[in-house]
């Protein structure tokens, strides 16, 4: 080893003003971009704030640059069923990234979770940002959110929330170095991930054509593998896991009354049962305890069996029902309601607000069992 290398204190003490500007200078910051339109805008905009906050603490000169920007589309937003759906996903992530001031913006092909993206896909996310540059001329206006209570308001507690976590690091850091800090992240992240995992398990952060809406019968789009690639934790993964694995029984739907007096809850659990790889037999228009059991046995008396009506009728003849359809064969009830609907003893119910991903586990277990 050289005698003649420098002391790292001495290293440290060289550095000048101009040597701290220069590094600013050359830094760009990748960001990603969901399609939850208002947080996006702001998250971008509270970035160069505290960009900008962070260069004047260190003494930075004046740039005239602010902070630049490269957004990519999210690829954890994105899902492998319905995957036409990422178009627009892709789509209003972009045009939030342009609101919010990116400096460059890589747009996600759709096709992306399926495998390598083709031509066309390619092509789709290439216009997706000349269509708003060129035509809806999203590049033109410097801020266009500026001045909007909503959007200001979500800044300012973005910009705050941001700097004091980057003051929490840095204490961590003054403690610990960089392992420390990582370290006194690594909750905060871990937390974020289960809050949104369980808005989505409760649909309450619904994805289209996966947790809500659900097409069982869709013939994907074939795309060749990828080679060896980072797994990517995409949010809707939990349902996908359950519609790769299909579950080989359908369950009854035991509609009862009218077809305007069931659709609602009928396509509610219809929906439901789709999103965790479970398909749906209808008994469709029934008058009675008898209709409804007929309807069962042609469908070859599924183990499962939700009741789908309105409340008086599950009043006047739901328990009667419940009681045939378990002679008749029906080892589990579901009710598609508050369970205190009807005076009978049902197994499970399904509403509005439920863990759908609980529910849905519960239910391929006695669908498969």
């Amino acid at each position: 080893m050289s005698t003649d290398a420098a002391h790292p204190r001495e290293t440290a003490a060289r550095v000048t003003a101009d040597d701290v500007d220069a590094a600013a200078d050359q830094l760009d910051v990748r960001l990603a971009a969901t399609d939850e339109q208002f947080p996006t805008i702001a998250k971008l905009r509270a970035a160069r704030r505290t960009w900008a906050r962070l260069l004047e603490l260190s003494g930075v000169a004046e740039t005239g640059r602010g902070q630049r920007q490269h957004v990519v589309t999210s690829r954890p937003m994105m899902a492998s069923y319905d995957p036409y759906v990422n178009m627009l996903r892709t789509c209003v992530a972009t045009f939030a990234a342009g609101v919010g001031g990116a400096t460059s913006v890589t747009v996600l092909p759709f096709d992306e979770p399926l495998g390598l993206p083709e031509a066309f896909s390619r092509r789709i996310a290439r216009n997706t940002s000349s269509l708003l540059i060129s035509e809806s001329h999203v590049a033109r206006v410097t801020d266009p959110a500026g001045g909007s209570h909503a959007v200001e308001k979500l800044t300012d507690d973005l910009a705050r929330s941001a700097w004091e976590l980057f003051g929490e690091l840095d204490a961590a850091a003054s403690d610990g170095g960089l392992v420390a800090a990582l370290e006194a992240l690594r909750p905060k992240v871990e937390q974020t991930v289960s809050d949104r995992a369980l808005d989505i398990a409760r649909r309450k952060r619904p994805v289209t054509g996966v947790s809500e809406f659900p097409n069982l019968h869709e013939e994907l789009p074939q795309r060749r593998p990828y080679g060896r690639t980072q797994p990517v934790l995409r949010y809707a993964r939990e349902f996908e896991a359950m519609r790769d694995d299909r579950a080989a029984q359908p369950v009854f739907l035991a509609t009862l009354g009218r077809v305007a007096q069931h659709t609602a809850r009928a396509t509610f659990a219809a929906n439901l049962f789709a999103a965790g790889g479970i398909d749906t037999v209808t008994a469709g228009a029934t008058d009675g305890v008898e209709a409804v059991v007929e309807a069962y046995r042609q469908a070859d008396a599924p183990a499962v069996v939700c009741l789908a009506g309105p409340d008086p009728l599950y009043a006047e003849w739901g328990g009667d029902l419940v009681a045939a359809l378990r002679e008749a064969g029906a080892r589990h009830v579901v009710l598609a309601g508050k369970p205190e609907s009807v005076d009978a003893d049902v197994d499970d119910s399904c509403a509005a607000g439920l863990d759908a991903l609980a529910f849905l586990r519960r239910t391929r277990e006695e669908v498969t069992a």
